[in-house]
């Protein structure tokens, strides 16, 4: 695997919830080991803090809210061709059904894009995404879904090699070139997407799915993991938007 995409991973990872409150936790004990109490105090506080934070409803609902509605769900009143479904996790684990080897968030990725290639005369998927940790691409994958869900091999486009959203516009500008075309993917994500890929000279209609907000902000509700993981989806779009903005 490429050196760099490790390396940006690693990156990512630390400035992410998870990486960011383990970060603040070893200095703590670091700082606790060498007796330096002041400093230990300040840095567990802080990771007790903002893993509480992170943990916290009606934190982690503003963070993925502010970016879920910028785009509105996807209206059939366009005349289009291609719908480029982007990648997401999974595994090959053949003692479970093909539904389950597909992660949460690919499911509904895939069922969105089959949806509106049904409802959408002589229209075409695309699905991109590499191996990751196993031996078969994410896109084969999703598409192995498509296939099972009814749609026809002569309409599927495979690219295997796109490792993330960069490279999957790359693929779909060989493909599409300037034309117009559906782009599906998590509404957490489709901010970050389709500014990429517009600045690439691409014209992706937005065709968000898998939204997490709530309508209600509970203040009352207790810490939990599942707005961590909300908390994480969101910040790492942040940091791709301000990264992509740094990069011009």
């Amino acid at each position: 695997m490429d050196i760099g995409f490790i390396i940006k991973k690693t990156i990512t990872y630390f400035v992410e919830p998870m990486g960011f409150v383990l970060f603040l936790f070893l200095l703590g004990l670091y700082f606790l080991f060498f007796n330096k109490n002041k400093f230990a105090k300040i840095f567990l506080s802080l990771s007790f803090g903002f893993l509480v934070l992170f943990s916290y409803h009606p934190f982690s609902n503003w963070l993925v809210e502010n970016l879920e509605n910028r785009y509105d769900k996807y209206s059939y009143d366009h005349n289009i061709t291609y719908i480029h479904v982007l990648g997401s996790g999974h595994n090959t684990d053949k003692s479970q059904p093909l539904s389950s080897q597909l992660g949460d968030v690919s499911v509904k990725r895939v069922l969105e894009g089959v949806i509106i290639h049904k409802n959408t005369p002589n229209s075409k998927l695309i699905f991109t995404g590499y191996e990751g940790n196993t031996d078969t691409p994410t896109a084969k994958m999703n598409a192995k879904l498509a296939f099972a869900l009814g749609v026809k091999k002569e309409d599927v486009i495979i690219g295997p090699l796109p490792k993330d959203t960069h490279e999957e516009a790359e693929f779909s500008m060989s493909i599409v070139g300037n034309e117009k075309f559906v782009l599906v993917t998590s509404a957490t994500h489709m901010s970050r997407s389709m500014m990429l890929f517009e600045s690439m000279g691409l014209n992706p209609v937005a065709a968000p799915t898998y939204f997490t907000k709530s309508d209600e902000y509970d203040f009352f509700k207790l810490p939990s993991i599942g707005n961590l993981e909300r908390s994480k989806m969101a910040i790492h779009e942040y940091l791709g938007i301000l990264w992509a903005k740094i990069r011009g």
